[in-house]
């Protein structure tokens, strides 16, 4: 067979047998190429603004609903495709629609987990319990979120290690990025300490932080002195309050931190440290 007759057989089944898996190969093709921006047109105008969240809150909720939501249309295409090719070729997928679903019964048995999993997952996509970019503590995991699937949640921690957290184990989500984050500090000083003074250091160093064009912009309310929170065995322990953009409570709570203690330097104030004094025996 030359390659005229060879190009002729193609064209024949193209133009017979061939042209409707042609056409589904090329439907498919179209809708998983382009699924998604139509998805994020539709999801960036269909979901509703969240006044207790920031605009960023908003689009990183708005992206794990698009990844998710574009995942699952794309399987859900591959496989509808593959089936109509596989009937086009003839074959009854009559069978193994039904055989899929007596398979289904069947791990549904031993897939119970799987289930829980999923059921949990839509829980927590639904409720924007929280997003793709969120730090949260999830099982007594803290980290990154870097994933959220329909089963899963992918977290990196500080250390860099990667945890996959089924839905199913989740009983309890802390959120470190919702609506706003805090700069919680205890910040201990000597028993001899003026505390008007301590105070007057704070407010004004908290103040002066806000004030700084390189942090101002991540804080909402300056940190303050709130009040003497606890005595101490050889300090006098001082509460910090203050509230910052989600994620920036860290970076603005070690700034506040050196500056306390650079100006406790300058005014006198002393930072306590435990001191062990050892007595020897001179027989």
């Amino acid at each position: 067979m030359n390659l005229g007759n060879i190009f002729e057989v193609i064209k024949n089944w193209i133009l017979g047998d061939g042209s409707q898996i042609v056409i589904l190969l090329v439907v498919g093709f179209i809708i998983y190429k382009f699924i998604r921006p139509v998805i994020t047109k539709i999801i960036r105008k269909a979901v509703t603004e969240d006044p207790h969240l920031t605009k960023e809150e908003e689009v990183r909720r708005e992206d794990t609903l698009i990844k998710i939501v574009t995942g699952t249309v794309k399987i859900a295409t591959i496989i509808f495709v593959a089936l109509m090719i596989l009937s086009e070729f003839g074959i009854d997928i009559g069978p193994l629609i039904a055989g899929a679903g007596v398979v289904g019964l069947a791990l549904g048995f031993g897939g119970q987990y799987l289930v829980k999993d999923i059921i949990t997952g839509l829980f927590i996509i639904l409720e924007n319990q929280y997003r793709v970019g969120d730090v949260v503590k999830i099982a007594g995991i803290a980290g990154l979120v870097e994933d959220v699937s329909l089963r899963v949640t992918i977290l990196r921690d500080l250390d860099g290690t990667v945890h996959h957290i089924p839905h199913g184990d989740i009983t309890t989500v802390s959120n470190m990025a919702k609506g706003f984050s805090r700069v919680n500090l205890n910040i201990g000083v000597s028993y001899n300490t003026d505390i008007e003074k301590v105070k007057e250091v704070i407010n004004r160093v908290g103040n002066e932080l806000a004030e700084d064009p390189d942090f101002k912009e991540n804080i909402i309310d300056a940190p303050k002195y709130v009040r003497i929170d606890s005595f101490d065995d050889s300090s006098i322990s001082i509460k910090i309050l203050g509230e910052t953009k989600p994620l920036a409570q860290w970076e603005i709570a070690g700034e506040m931190r050196a500056r306390l203690k650079k100006a406790f330097d300058e005014e006198g104030v002393e930072i306590p440290f435990p001191q062990m004094v050892i007595h020897q025996d001179k027989k």
